[in-house]
């Protein structure tokens, strides 16, 4: 149980790959990507000799190397972060800064500054007040991000190895066998093997109680594909403890944009069917623990639904938590500028405090091949320029993480790197085509950035350590929202902002959460229609009218929405309106214009 309303979602591999150590302490849940072993690895050395904690270096040469780098640094974190919260609730002299510290960040509504101010109003009973603490303070959560997707298979000389040594299924079973009562998240959408890889730890079933040490969390970003994948788990008896939304494309790092669906109504599917889910998945899950032998709980199960993407206000914030009844909120691209909660250089942060909205874009850099945000002139990009010039684009694909693509090797290549970006070139020097479409496609295949080195080489450079692999370029994803931030703030700064306290947004430009993602799915949508001028055929037409009919859809539901809301936003709400109409002008001609398109290649 935590005393905020708040969490810290994943970002990049980097960016967030210690950030428990600076909040957990503080009740602050946070999320470590467990994608790059090497990184977690250097960290290791560097914290173990910070700590003076034993330390054995973890080479590629040892059996299952992958699976224990991510074990061993997870127990790291686990152990130094509880030493440092059990240090704060002793109550120590040199501890008072951080419990005034940790009670300051709370809402102010939260009862339990109400309970300690009451305690300590007439004399600082030492006894009293370490007993109080060890009571009712509670740490945040040190959870894992896994990218189901990235799930390289691995050999060893040119014999493949068995699928649990596949990069996905191996990060999750160095979390397995870690310390850690947490969750784990997985993200960018099902991977049915690794699901059913999960039932073999005994961590994510839960006990007589209901309790479960390692909680299994689902980011989605629909209804329908939460239902599936809960379902998919349930009938292993596996339960899912969380539903993470994030808006498809709202949000930092890659964007898994929907079929026009927007946040609003998502978030009013999962209120409206919160019980009915619970219901269907648990005639699931009873079922399936009792053939596995498993215990069944006494009681039922707790489902929370949270949120993320895209907000930046506190009214924003209070919306979701009230409106929608969620559990929590994630504030992802704002805290990139606070130092004291993630792990960026200096200059990329100066980078980032002065990115405008035309700084920021949705790109096709990832060798993924999935949209990811990008930020203008970040020195990965430089780097990855530099090559194209010299007539030798691509990257040496140092770590491989994504190499998965296996047109031209069993073992997969990245679609980033030199080898496999020179096979597609020569191909495209044998084709017959104009000189626009040649760039146009050479564009294409070069575009691709050395991502999964890039977004934890910061990580490298705030603690001044070797780069020589990964080289100095930094790939960095912050969401639109990064546009209204324009300085670098502490912790106390931002949770200020969250909680109402403060206001660090300097611009009064800044539209509503729902305007903005209406706005950015409507310019995914022209791009589609570009896209298809020259090629449109039935199943294009298809896809591009119910992307249309979807986003009207949703805008006839915030015209809804913000007609009949009382009390809230009620000083941009006319604003909001005037937008959701203009959406719908601009809708109406793009639908025109698929139409047209569609009977001119008739």
């Amino acid at each position: 149980m935590t005393h905020h309303n708040f969490h810290i979602p994943v970002m990049g591999i980097g960016f967030t790959i210690d950030t428990p150590l600076k909040v957990s302490h503080l009740g602050i849940d946070s999320v470590i990507s467990l994608v790059d072993d090497i990184l977690l690895e250097k960290l290791r050395k560097m914290y173990a000799e910070k700590f003076e904690l034993p330390y054995q270096e973890i080479t590629d040469k040892l059996e299952d190397f992958r699976a224990k780098r991510i074990t061993s640094y997870l127990n790291l974190i686990h152990d130094v972060a509880h030493q440092k919260f059990e240090a704060l609730k002793n109550c120590s002299i040199e501890a008072r800064k951080e419990i005034s510290e940790y009670l300051g960040l709370l809402p102010d509504s939260s009862s339990l500054k109400r309970e300690f101010e009451k305690l300590t109003s007439h004399d600082f009973n030492i006894n009293e007040v370490r007993k109080w603490l060890k009571e009712h303070l509670t740490m945040g959560s040190i959870d894992v991000n896994i990218m189901t997707k990235v799930d390289k298979e691995n050999f060893i000389k040119k014999v493949k190895l068995p699928t649990e040594f596949n990069d996905a299924h191996a990060a999750l079973r160095g979390y397995a066998n870690s310390k850690l009562c947490s969750s784990v998240i997985l993200s960018a959408g099902m991977n049915p093997r690794l699901y059913s890889y999960m039932e073999n730890f005994e961590d994510f079933y839960p006990d007589s109680t209901g309790f479960i040490k390692k909680k299994i969390v689902l980011k989605v970003s629909d209804y329908r594909s939460a239902l599936i994948q809960g379902k998919f788990l349930a009938k292993k008896g596996l339960w899912v403890s969380e539903y993470r939304i994030e808006s498809g494309l709202n949000c930092g790092g890659h964007a898994f944009a929907t079929d026009g669906y927007l946040m609003g109504p998502i978030l009013s599917e999962f209120k409206n069917n919160r019980q009915a889910y619970l219901d269907e998945i648990y005639s699931l899950l009873t079922p399936a623990l009792s053939a596995k032998g498993k215990v069944l709980p006494a009681q039922n199960l707790s489902l929370k639904i949270t949120a993320q993407g895209g907000v930046g206000t506190a009214e924003e914030h209070q919306f979701l938590l009230d409106y929608y009844q969620v559990d929590s909120v994630g504030w992802g691209t704002p805290f990139l500028l606070v130092p004291e909660a993630t792990t960026v250089d200096k200059a990329t942060l100066e980078k980032l405090a002065a990115a405008k909205e035309k700084d920021l874009y949705l790109s096709d850099i990832s060798p993924l091949g999935v949209p990811f945000h990008n930020l203008r002139g970040n020195t990965k990009d430089q780097e990855k320029q530099k090559l194209i010039d010299k007539k030798r684009p691509g990257s040496s694909c140092p770590k491989k993480f994504v190499a998965l693509n296996k047109d031209y090797s069993e073992k997969g290549l990245c679609t980033a790197s030199r080898q496999y970006q020179h096979i597609k070139i020569k191909e495209l020097e044998k084709e017959d085509i104009s000189t626009e479409e040649y760039d146009h496609k050479l564009n294409k295949i070069t575009e691709k950035s050395c991502t999964c080195v890039g977004l934890g080489t910061s990580a490298l450079l705030s603690y001044g350590l070797d780069t020589k692999t990964e080289g100095p370029g930094v790939s960095i994803c912050p969401g639109p929202n990064m546009a209204y931030y324009s300085k670098i703030v502490s912790l106390k700064e931002m949770t200020g902002h969250i909680y109402g306290r403060t206001n660090i947004i300097t611009r009064t430009d800044r539209p509503n959460i729902f305007i903005k993602e209406l706005g950015i799915y409507t310019e995914y949508l022209k791009n589609k229609i570009e896209e298809s001028r020259f090629s449109m055929n039935k199943k294009q037409e298809k896809y591009l009218l119910t992307f249309v009919t979807n986003l009207n859809a949703g805008i006839a539901y915030y015209q809804d929405l913000f007609t009949n809301l009382k009390g809230g936003f009620e000083d941009s709400k006319s604003t909001i309106l005037t937008e959701l109409d203009k959406g719908t002008e601009t809708l109406a001609l793009l639908k025109t214009k698929v139409e047209s398109l569609s009977l001119s290649a008739v």
